[in-house]
C-alpha cells in the first residue's frame, strides 16, 4: 500500500529520516478521507500522553533516582525537585538526598498508621544550628486522610538536620502553612495534640536526629490537623502538611 501524507502536529513536522524510512515519531496515513487521518493522529497523541503520564508517576514515586530506595526506605536515596535551591544549602542543587535510617518504629503500633517523611533539600551531610529562612525543607504524610480513633504517626527523619513532628488542630477556615512564626522562628503550639521528637523512640524528646525515627499514638477526633516541624524556621521553610481525620 502506498503511504499517504505525513501528519504535521502543531509546529513540529514528523517526517522520514535520511534512509527514507519512517522515523520513530513518524505517523504514515494510508490514502483515505480526513476522518481517517484525524483518527490516526488522535490515537498517536493518546499513546504519547499515556507515556508522559506513566513517566510522571514513576518520577513521583522516586523511581527516577540514581539510588533505588525512596522516601521512608532504609537505604537512603534521592529525589529530584522542581524547586530551585535556597540559600544556605550544602550543595546538591534542587535534590533531596536522603540519609540512611538507622532504626525503625515497632511494627505493632496501635490504630491506623500515618507515615511522615522529613527531609532537607540540597544537603548531603549532617548540620546543626538554626536553619536559615528560605531553604527548602519537606514534611510529607501518607495517607493524608485517616479514620478517627487511635492513630500512630511515625516520623522518619531522612534529612540532615534535626527535626520533630508536632500535631496541631486546624480551626474552620484555617489552612496548613498559614500560621505566623514568632521572633524565635516557631509557631504557637496552643492546643497541641502531641508530638514525636525522640530519636529512635516514642513521644516528646530532644528532636529526631538525622537517620532516626520517632512515633506517637494519639486519639484523634474528626477534623483537620496540621502536621508541623516547629524547630526555628522549619515551619516557614515548608515543613507542614494538613491531614484529614474522618468520622469513618
Amino acid at each position: 500500500m502506498e503511504a499517504g501524507p505525513v501528519v504535521n502536529a502543531g509546529s513540529q513536522h514528523y517526517g522520514a529520516n535520511r534512509s527514507g524510512l519512517p522515523g520513530p515519531t513518524t505517523l504514515l496515513v494510508p490514502g483515505g478521507n480526513a476522518c481517517t487521518e484525524r483518527m490516526r493522529t488522535t490515537l498517536a497523541w493518546a499513546r504519547t500522553l499515556a507515556l508522559v503520564a506513566a513517566t510522571a508517576s514513576l518520577a513521583l514515586a522516586g523511581c527516577t533516582s540514581s539510588n533505588a530506595p525512596g522516601p521512608g526506605m532504609m537505604g537512603g536515596g534521592s529525589v529530584t525537585s522542581s524547586n530551585a535551591p535556597g540559600p544556605g544549602m550544602m550543595g546538591g542543587g534542587s535534590v533531596y538526598h536522603y540519609s540512611k535510617l538507622t532504626c525503625t518504629a515497632p511494627p505493632d503500633l496501635p490504630g491506623r498508621t500515618v507515615n511522615v517523611t522529613l527531609g532537607d533539600m540540597g544537603m548531603t551531610q549532617m548540620m546543626g544550628g538554626t536553619a536559615p529562612l528560605g531553604v527548602h525543607m519537606m514534611l510529607r504524610a501518607a495517607p493524608a486522610a485517616v479514620a478517627a480513633g487511635k492513630v500512630s504517626l511515625v516520623a522518619a527523619n531522612m534529612g540532615w538536620r534535626t527535626h520533630e513532628l508536632v500535631i496541631l488542630p486546624l480551626s474552620a477556615g484555617e489552612s496548613a502553612g498559614q500560621r505566623d512564626s514568632g521572633p524565635d522562628g516557631k509557631v504557637d503550639e496552643a492546643g497541641s495534640m502531641g508530638e514525636a521528637s525522640t530519636s529512635c523512640g516514642a513521644g516528646a524528646g530532644d528532636g529526631i536526629r538525622a537517620g532516626t525515627v520517632s512515633w506517637t499514638t494519639l486519639t484523634l477526633a474528626p477534623g483537620r490537623y496540621d502536621l508541623v516541624c516547629n524547630l526555628p524556621n522549619h515551619y516557614a521553610d515548608g515543613m507542614h502538611q494538613e491531614i484529614l481525620v474522618t468520622s469513618s
